[in-house]
């Protein structure tokens, strides 16, 4: 079981277990189930509204998987995600730290997620 910890400058930090793998768990569904206010709009990654930055904390470094092609188009246009870091990121095989909590599915790992 995975546990997800939400941190913000404005709520104390809430660890959360997580059904890792389920496939449908995303992070904005998680945080909405145990009441974090991540703010949202859309649901289906066309707004960027719920951006969150993504760090592990057991050193497995992959962070929730591969970036959807939704959220690649969004983060590039927030200034998110460069060209050059898209592309490093292929090399290595290692997602971006920013993501859309609306299309982070929850892996079997330990992560922080800062909104």
């Amino acid at each position: 079981m995975a546990t997800v910890t939400f941190t913000s400058p404005e709520y104390r930090d809430k660890t959360v277990y997580a059904v890792a793998g389920s496939h449908t768990q995303t992070i904005l569904k998680l945080a909405q189930e145990n009441k974090i206010p991540i703010q949202f709009e859309c649901e289906d990654g066309e707004c960027g509204t719920c951006l969150v930055k993504i760090t592990s904390l057991d050193n497995k470094e992959r962070m929730g998987g591969p970036l959807t092609e939704k959220e690649k188009k969004i983060l590039q246009e927030m200034g998110k995600l460069s060209r050059e870091e898209m592309e490093q990121m292929i090399v290595d095989d290692l997602p971006s730290l920013w993501r859309l909590a609306c299309q982070v599915i929850v892996r079997d790992e330990d992560i922080r997620v800062e909104y």
